[in-house]
């Protein structure tokens, strides 16, 4: 009796122990997060957690289960058939079978999607381990990144940048009515430790999303809350720690989640501290730092700096927090709700502190207020059980909160400008998809936007310590609203071929009152309203006659509406001129086209190639005007030249791309990328070169796996411009370039040598160590004021439990 009972007891917990299976990475052996588990006809689902675990009990034997994943090949295979309660998933080589949202905000292949569209994986975020999610796109190889301060990155893609390119988090805009011209860092608000998958859309994007996306979309998708799969609570946590040495970098992260069967919740919070940036030791001596400005009792004084590496005044922290909550009372209905809370300290405009009036500095300070950034977002997403109008509705209602400020004084001046801003974000969106015949599917939506600008600004006298009220940078009260329907179609006649196409009408409104700043400036208008209309389109098709080849081409129209910063905005552009508002106003439009070909070989040698051009017609751009009459009026106790934003320009933007794969064998792969971008626009009758049009730049990767180890020894590299390639906006800021024999600006190119390592010393524990920079050269990126990092440590240790 006593042995039967034995036996009985082993059975029991072989069974048990078989119905709890591990999904683990075919290369590396790492446990994978996220893979959809399922039957044939989806009436039995699960997914795996951060262990890479799931339970598969509700599943018969002899039934047949699915295993998919963004990044992996699709599996199939017979309960009965697990062996050792592991399954093997094989990393997709090819990318063709990823599952992406940006392109309609529906799951689609992205074989079907005749756009170039980038995807980073969680895998791929955690091993690059970026120090903020500009350096994360600018990791991708296909987005340039621009850097006025350590606490920066503003991104250009295709030739275009900051108001022309569109950020969204969860499917939420967060571009608001006072995105600029100018080059913005919006984009490091949100935290990489939080990032579940990034999608980078290459080309416009104004038919789902609508104004601003004439360049490009970046859309980032943050980790989500996971269900228990039992009756019993389901806990994950991770902790990271992170430092670098150029900065003395101290980042410390923690997320945990807690699973019920119907609710979910998780927890995400990072904090970041900086030091003063090093630079490289072998480069340009116009980029060292020699001098820098202290206030003492006595006031402001020129000291040398001790070391020129040393970028003084370019440290900054910040701290990110996340709080998720998901409700699912069934299968077909989903609550999601996000709330996210970002926050910098005071950081300078490095760029700022390094211009000379003179012999002497002409900033004693020049500092950003902290950049704060509020969201709270409440997804609703349902299956329709009787599919009529739709199969699937997702509803996303969204409150943002945006804060910023800038405060400069000059060197030896006892009054301080202090500009601060408000934003409030509110936006509505419903998504549909339909499946109108097994070959037809449709996408389709409505979208509404209001923006809502507070904007102050004083003087403050520190020796009197008084304060008196000064022109704002923006007329306070403004307000933005835009209002937007679309519609979308797949037609997929066979397995070789698709067609997508689409159309959004956009109507755009805003408003501003100047009667605070007519004190100042003396406008000829006390308000103004602006009304404007938008109609884009989208056409491609993407064709493979067989498995070596796929075309794609795709042809499209965006625009991008005046916003509040457009029509309104008073500041001081560049030294010696101020911009001014300007009510008449209209959106401007880009029609593009691109080409895309893939030619996969045996998935052992894989050449991705895209061309594309596109014309931006009545493009806003800043150029001189005249105020009353007047082309120069005095702005914060100086006498500047009048700008104004107008549509007063056209341009013309062209490129190539090339990617590259080898992959010698399951272990040791080779990858590159190269982009060669160009472009012109018209100045005062003259074409000149466009400013957001990087030199051509690339990199390249040698990457080995092994079971537990990865190492990844790279190259990132950038062309130059010489002084008459530089744009005139850019050859005018000859305190952030190197100087050439003439004594003129230009860009030198540059290169570095990296490796980077990753050791997964347990299931719970991964170390992962870099060093960039290798060989410590001096450089900035392309229009950048700061230069980057020289020899650099990095090392994080991460822990899951």
């Amino acid at each position: 009796m006593r042995c039967f009972f034995i036996t009985c007891c082993a059975l029991l917990s072989s069974f048990l122990q078989a119905q709890q299976i591990k999904v683990l990475n075919s290369t590396t052996s790492e446990p994978l997060f996220g893979v959809a588990i399922y039957n044939i006809d989806k009436t039995k689902s699960t997914i795996t957690n951060f262990r890479g675990e799931a339970n598969i009990s509700d599943f018969s034997n002899n039934e047949v289960i699915y295993f998919k994943h963004l990044s992996y090949v699709l599996k199939r295979v017979k309960k009965s058939s697990i062996e050792n309660n592991k399954v093997f998933l094989t990393p997709n080589t090819q990318g063709l079978e990823e599952v992406l949202i940006s392109a309609s905000k529906f799951e689609q292949s992205k074989r079907h999607i005749p756009q170039k569209i980038i995807s980073i994986n969680a895998e791929s975020v955690a091993f690059n381990n970026p120090q903020t999610s500009a350096d994360l796109l600018e990791q991708t190889g296909h987005v340039f990144v621009q850097k006025s301060q350590y606490g920066g990155g503003s991104p250009m893609i295709r030739g275009f940048s900051t108001n022309r390119l569109l950020i969204t988090v969860d499917g939420v805009r967060m571009n608001n009515a006072i995105f600029r011209g100018g080059n913005l860092q919006n984009v490091i608000s949100i935290d990489p430790f939080s990032i579940q998958n990034t999608e980078v859309t290459l080309g416009a994007g104004s038919v789902i999303y609508g104004s601003d996306a004439i360049g490009g979309v970046m859309s980032f998708y943050t980790q989500k809350p996971q269900l228990s799969n039992s009756n019993k609570l389901f806990f994950d946590a991770n902790v990271l720690a992170r430092y670098a040495s150029t900065s003395n970098e101290k980042t410390g992260h923690i997320d945990f989640n807690l699973g019920y069967k119907k609710w979910a919740f998780l927890t995400n919070a990072s904090y970041s501290n900086f030091d003063d940036l090093r630079m490289g030791s072998y480069g340009p001596t116009e980029y060292l730092r020699p001098e820098y400005v202290v206030t003492t009792s006595s006031g402001d004084q020129m000291v040398q700096n001790d070391n020129p590496l040393i970028q003084r005044f370019s440290g900054y922290s910040q701290i990110n927090l996340m709080q998720k909550v998901k409700f699912q009372p069934d299968e077909n209905l989903n609550f999601n709700l996000g709330l996210f809370y970002t926050e910098t300290s005071n950081y300078s405009r490095y760029d700022r502190l390094i211009r000379y009036r003179g012999n002497n500095l002409r900033s004693a300070e020049w500092n950003y207020g902290p950049q704060k950034w509020f969201m709270s977002n409440l997804q609703v997403t349902k299956l329709s059980s009787r599919p009529i109008i739709y199969d699937k509705i997702k509803v996303t209602a969204a409150y943002q909160n945006f804060k910023e400020s800038r405060m400069d004084r000059d060197f030896q001046d006892t009054e301080r400008n202090i500009r601060e801003e408000a934003v409030d974000a509110f936006s509505f969106n419903a998504d549909f998809e339909k499946a109108l015949r097994a070959k037809t599917e449709l996408f389709y939506g409505a979208e509404y936007i209001y923006n809502k600008v507070n904007s102050t600004g004083e003087v403050q006298d520190i020796a009197a310590n008084t304060s008196t009220p000064t022109v704002s940078r923006y007329p306070n009260g403004a307000t933005w609203q835009s209002a937007a329907v679309y519609s979308s179609i797949k037609y997929k006649p066979n397995t070789k071929f698709v067609l997508q196409s689409g159309l959004r009408f956009n109507h755009i409104d805003s408003e501003a009152d100047f009667t605070e700043n007519n004190t100042y400036l003396n406008l000829p208008f006390s308000t103004a309203k602006n009304t404007s209309g938008a109609l884009t389109g989208t056409a491609g098709i993407t064709w493979s006659p067989n498995q070596t080849i796929q075309w794609k081409l795709n042809a499209s129209s965006a625009f991008r509406a005046p916003n509040i910063d457009d029509v309104g905005k008073v500041f001081d552009s560049e030294p010696g001129s101020v911009v001014v508002p300007n009510e008449n106003l209209k959106p401007e439009y880009a029609y593009g086209g691109e080409l895309g070909l893939k030619l996969d070989f045996n998935s052992i040698v894989i050449f991705d190639l895209n061309t594309y051009y596109t014309y931006l017609d009545n493009a806003l751009v800043r150029r001189d005007y005249n105020l009353n009459g007047e082309t120069e009026i005095m702005y914060d106790d100086e006498l500047s030249n009048v700008q104004a934003i107008q549509n007063a320009s056209k341009a013309w933007i062209y490129g190539f791309e090339v990617g590259a794969r080898v992959n010698f064998t399951d272990r040791l792969k080779l990858t590159s990328q190269y982009n060669i971008v160009g472009g012109t626009e018209v100045d005062n009758g003259v074409e000149v070169p466009i400013r957001h049009a990087s030199p051509s730049f690339g990199n390249a990767h040698l990457v080995f796996t092994a079971n537990k180890f990865k190492v990844d020894a790279f190259t990132n590299f950038s062309d130059g411009f010489s002084y008459l390639q530089l744009a005139p906006s850019e050859q005018e800021k000859d305190y952030i370039y190197a100087l050439d024999d003439n004594g003129n600006p230009y860009s030198p190119s540059w290169y570095t040598l990296n490796l980077r390592t990753q050791y997964r010393i347990t299931n719970a524990v991964t170390i992962t160590a870099s060093l960039e920079n290798i060989t410590d050269q001096r450089y900035k990126t392309y229009s950048s004021g700061i230069a980057a990092a020289g020899r650099n440590l990095i090392l994080a240790l991460h822990y899951n439990f």
